[in-house]
C-alpha cells in the first residue's frame, strides 16, 4: 500500500512538473518565441517642409575643349609643347612639314608675273586694233561720200566697209584676250592665296589660353586632314557632368546651388551652380544630365575625375512629412502601416519630394495625427501583435 501511495505521488510531481515546462514554454512563446508580438517603433505624422537635395556622380570636362591638326594630310616636322604646358592665344605648338609648297608658291609667283606680261601685251594688241579700228571707219566713211558722188566704184567702197568690219572684229578679239589674261592672273593669284594659306596651316598655333591635355602624335608621324596632333582645353570653364536620378529630379533647374566634392579632393567641398540641364535624358539608365560649373575652379584639377556633387532644391511646400524607413511597397503601391487603437492597417499613400537624408513628403493617404510605424524588427501583415518600443536595437537580443 505504501509503495502504491509513493508510485502515485511521484507520478503526480511528474504530471506538475511536465505543466509547469509547458506553461514556461507557452509564456516564452508568448513573448520571445515566434507567437510573441512584433517589436516596432512608431512616429506621429505631423507637418512640415524640408530642402530637398539630389545627388549624383559626375565627371570633370572642359566647355571648351580644342584639337589642333592639320587641314591637310601630311607629316609633323616638330611638337613645341608637351601635356600640362599653359599655352598663349597664338602661340606655336606644333608645325607640319610644308614637302613642296614653297616650291608651288615659287613656280605660282613665276606664272603671276608671266600673266602680268601676256596682259600688257594683249593690252598693246587691243591699242593696235582700237587704231586700226578708227582708220577703217575714216576711211569707209571717205570712200562711202565718193562712191555717192561717182569718183570711185561700188566693189572700191564695199571693200572699205570690210575692212571696217574685220577691224571691228580684230578689236573685239583683242578686248576678249585681255579680259582672258586678266581672269588667268586672277585664278593664279587665288592660287597662291590658296598656297600661302596652306603654308600657313602647317603651323599650328594655339586658339586660344588653355593647358595641353593630350599629345596625340610626335615628329615623323603622319597624320590625316582633322587628326588631332594635341589637345588644349580652358581650365577657366571647366566643369561637372553629373547624371541624377529621373524620379528624384523634380526641381531641377539651371542656377541651383551645388556642392562639389572631387575624388581627389574628399575633404574639401567646393561651390558650384548648374549651368545648363541637358534636354535629351538616359532612357536606359533613368537619368537626367546636367553640367554643374565650378564657382572657383580650384587649380590642379584633372579632366575625367570623377566628382560626387549635390544640388540643392527649393524647400517643399508645407505638407506631412515622414522619414524614409516609413514607407513600405505592395508591388507597385506605395504605403504605409498606420496604428490604430492596437491595429494594423495597411494604408496606401501618394508621395512627393524625397530628401537624401530621409524626409518623404507625403501628399496623400495619411493625416496630421496618425500614428505611422517606422522600423520593425519582422515584415507586418494586417493581423500581426505589435508592440510599440522606442528603439529596437536596445531590445533585440
Amino acid at each position: 500500500m505504501k509503495q502504491t501511495t509513493t508510485t502515485l505521488l511521484r507520478r503526480v510531481g511528474l504530471g506538475l512538473l511536465a505543466l509547469l515546462a509547458l506553461a514556461a514554454l507557452a509564456v516564452f512563446m508568448l513573448r520571445s518565441g515566434p507567437l510573441a508580438p512584433v517589436r516596432v517603433t512608431t512616429v506621429t505624422a505631423a507637418e512640415g517642409s524640408f530642402a530637398p537635395a539630389l545627388f549624383g556622380i559626375g565627371t570633370v570636362e572642359a566647355r571648351r575643349a580644342y584639337l589642333i591638326g592639320p587641314t591637310a594630310a601630311g607629316r609633323v616636322r616638330q611638337v613645341a609643347v608637351d601635356v600640362g604646358d599653359a599655352v598663349r592665344a597664338g602661340q606655336l605648338l606644333a608645325e607640319m612639314d610644308p614637302v613642296d609648297l614653297e616650291e608651288r608658291i615659287t613656280a605660282l609667283e613665276a606664272s603671276i608675273a608671266r600673266a602680268g606680261s601676256g596682259i600688257t601685251a594683249t593690252q598693246a594688241q587691243r591699242q593696235d586694233a582700237l587704231a586700226k579700228k578708227e582708220l577703217a571707219a575714216i576711211n569707209t566713211r571717205r570712200y562711202v561720200e565718193l562712191g555717192r558722188q561717182n569718183f570711185i566704184s561700188a566693189g572700191a567702197v564695199e571693200a572699205r566697209v570690210q575692212e571696217q568690219t574685220s577691224a571691228e572684229a580684230s578689236l573685239g578679239a583683242a578686248e576678249a584676250n585681255l579680259a582672258a589674261a586678266r581672269q588667268d592672273q586672277q585664278r593664279l593669284a587665288a592660287e597662291k592665296a590658296a598656297l600661302r594659306q596652306q603654308r600657313a596651316n602647317v603651323r599650328l598655333l594655339a586658339p586660344a589660353d588653355g593647358v595641353v591635355t593630350s599629345r596625340d602624335a610626335e615628329a615623323g608621324s603622319t597624320v590625316v586632314a582633322g587628326q588631332a596632333v594635341l589637345r588644349v582645353i580652358d581650365p577657366a570653364t571647366l566643369w561637372v557632368r553629373v547624371r541624377l536620378d529621373q524620379g528624384r529630379s523634380g526641381g531641377l533647374a539651371a542656377g541651383l546651388h551645388a556642392s562639389i566634392v572631387l575624388r581627389s579632393r574628399p575633404a574639401q567641398p567646393l561651390a558650384g551652380r548648374v549651368q545648363r540641364v541637358e534636354a535629351v535624358s538616359d532612357s536606359v539608365t533613368e537619368e537626367r544630365i546636367a553640367l554643374v560649373a565650378f564657382d572657383a575652379p580650384p587649380a590642379g584639377i584633372s579632366v575625367g575625375e570623377l566628382a560626387e556633387v549635390t544640388l540643392q532644391l527649393p524647400a517643399t511646400a508645407k505638407a506631412v512629412v515622414l522619414p524614409s524607413a516609413a514607407i513600405q511597397r505592395r508591388g507597385d503601391q506605395a504605403g504605409v502601416w498606420r496604428v490604430q487603437a492596437g491595429e494594423l492597417a495597411f494604408a496606401p499613400v501618394r508621395l512627393g519630394q524625397v530628401g537624401l537624408d530621409g524626409p518623404v513628403q507625403v501628399l496623400d493617404g495619411v493625416k496630421t495625427g496618425d500614428t505611422i510605424v517606422v522600423h520593425s524588427e519582422k515584415a507586418l501583415a494586417a493581423d500581426s501583435r505589435i508592440r510599440v518600443v522606442e528603439a529596437l536595437v536596445k531590445l533585440q537580443p
